[in-house]
């Protein structure tokens, strides 16, 4: 057992790091990336025509590369960020380019769900556009955009898996080295368990704090 939980130790602790990392900026890119999708849109309170069609197909277009081939693909660039092509830091990237895209669609579903009536009330008030993304849009949304955040968490956590095919390390890499290539199945099995706690300690953790937001908005 305690050979078993040296195994787990460290990959565990990369893919916690991974996925750590790369949602944060996920959240960082996507969250603004998604809010400008959705403002730029026709008969909203900004709209840009021209923009929304580029970031539109931008979004669109990287959304439809495998994560596989994605990360293949920009290994150059992971290079140039991080100086390395494969490892635990090189993954990041091509992560955070995977779930990006996703969250951002996440956003924009979540702000679209706001009454028209909502932002039109702070319209006549005088709001400017980021006062009405700050103060109103935003919080309204809160609740959903948490649900979606731990929707793009687990979408991650399965492209780290898919990571370590590639040398991106974590519990893909452990289980392909040891699963697959050694055809311990034990150790994939124990891989696959850990893997199922994690998506229900994250999804658990989502649902809590997005209920709790409902419930203070309410």
């Amino acid at each position: 057992m305690q050979d078993m939980i040296g195994v787990l130790y460290e990959p565990l602790l990369e893919t916690i790091y991974m996925v750590g990392v790369s949602t944060l900026f996920t959240v960082l890119i996507g969250l603004p990336l998604g809010t400008v999708i959705v403002i730029t849109s026709d008969n909203h309170i900004m709209p840009k025509k021209v923009l929304n069609t580029v970031l539109s197909y931008i979004v669109n277009i990287t959304r439809s590369f495998p994560f596989i081939i994605l990360m293949i693909s920009i290994f150059p660039l992971t290079k140039f960020i991080v100086g390395k092509k494969i490892g635990t830091t090189a993954a990041i990237v091509p992560l955070v380019f995977a779930a990006t895209p996703f969250f951002a669609r996440l956003v924009e579903t979540s702000l679209r769900e706001i009454p028209w009536g909502v932002i039109e009330a702070a319209l006549s008030m005088g709001s400017t556009t980021m006062q009405i993304i700050r103060r109103v849009m935003i919080p309204e949304a809160l609740s959903s955009i948490v649900l979606g955040i731990t929707t793009t968490v687990i979408s991650i956590l399965g492209y780290s898996a898919m990571a370590g095919s590639i040398g991106g390390g974590g519990l893909g890499d452990l289980a392909i080295m040891y699963g697959y290539q050694r055809w311990q199945t034990d150790i994939m099995i124990i891989t696959v368990i850990v893997l199922v706690i994690l998506v229900q300690i994250i999804q658990s953790i989502g649902n809590r704090i997005a209920k709790r937001l409902d419930k203070n908005k309410v």
